[in-house]
């Protein structure tokens, strides 16, 4: 089989899984569960270099094959994924097409110049890297659920504005070169606390709800559109 198969992809691969099945939930119309499908995706994601740096003795082979698939897994979970939450939300029309692309592409820039730069790194430096250029692609499992709160207090026209107006500047933000120092591991756990605030918020209060069922297609938002 190709591919190398140790416990440094495994929260990669989980990050991957969890995406999946929240996509499946957004067509659904199940935003609830999509929206913390996408914060569990980013807390897996935002320990998997970690654990990959603990086997001492990995490969220069495992190391590129550990970032193109992280990049690969991400592009589903922070490109695509934000992307149909957006969309189903109500992101549409000829502008909310457009901005829904661009996010997209901005997306695959940010993680094919970052696999650039990480793989020359890799050839002369061992270690994590301090500064990320541009803002990290998991920012959006940040930023997307605690704009999602704000469906509790504005009407169903503002937040899709809304949310076109934040794919489109994290987007932008994705592809515009400034150093950004990595955070602590003191200030990611002031992250994961706030997203998971946000999360339960939305989990008891959301008027979207929230289910693990897969719908009936009669009561999917794709079936709607269709008719």
């Amino acid at each position: 089989m190709i591919g190398f198969y140790d416990y440094t992809v495994v929260l990669t691969y989980i990050s991957l899984m969890c995406s999946v099945f929240g996509i499946t939930q957004a067509i659904g119309g199940h935003y609830r569960t999509a929206i913390i499908c996408l914060a569990l995706s980013g807390l897996f994601d935002m320990f998997d270099g970690k654990i990959a740096r603990t086997k001492k003795n990995r490969t220069d082979d495992e190391k590129l094959f550990g970032v193109q698939i992280d990049s690969l897994c991400d592009v589903v979970c922070f490109g695509a994924f934000p992307a149909v939450i957006c969309y189903v939300l109500g992101v549409r029309g000829i502008l909310g097409t457009i901005v829904l692309a661009y996010y997209c592409v901005c997306s695959v820039i940010r993680l094919g110049f970052f696999n650039v730069l990480e793989t020359n790194r890799q050839r002369v430096e061992e270690g994590a890297n301090k500064y990320y250029h541009g803002l990290p692609i998991t920012t959006m499992a940040i930023v997307l659920p605690l704009a999602f709160m704000l469906n509790f207090v504005i009407a169903e026209r503002e937040f899709s504005v809304l949310l076109l107006f934040v794919l489109a500047v994290v987007g932008t933000l994705f592809i515009v070169d400034f150093k950004l120092r990595k955070p602590s591991n003191a200030f990611l756990a002031v992250l994961v606390i706030l997203v998971a605030c946000a999360v339960v918020a939305i989990f008891l209060f959301s008027k979207y709800h929230i289910s693990l069922c897969f719908p009936g297609l009669e009561n999917s938002i794709l079936d709607r559109l269709m008719r």
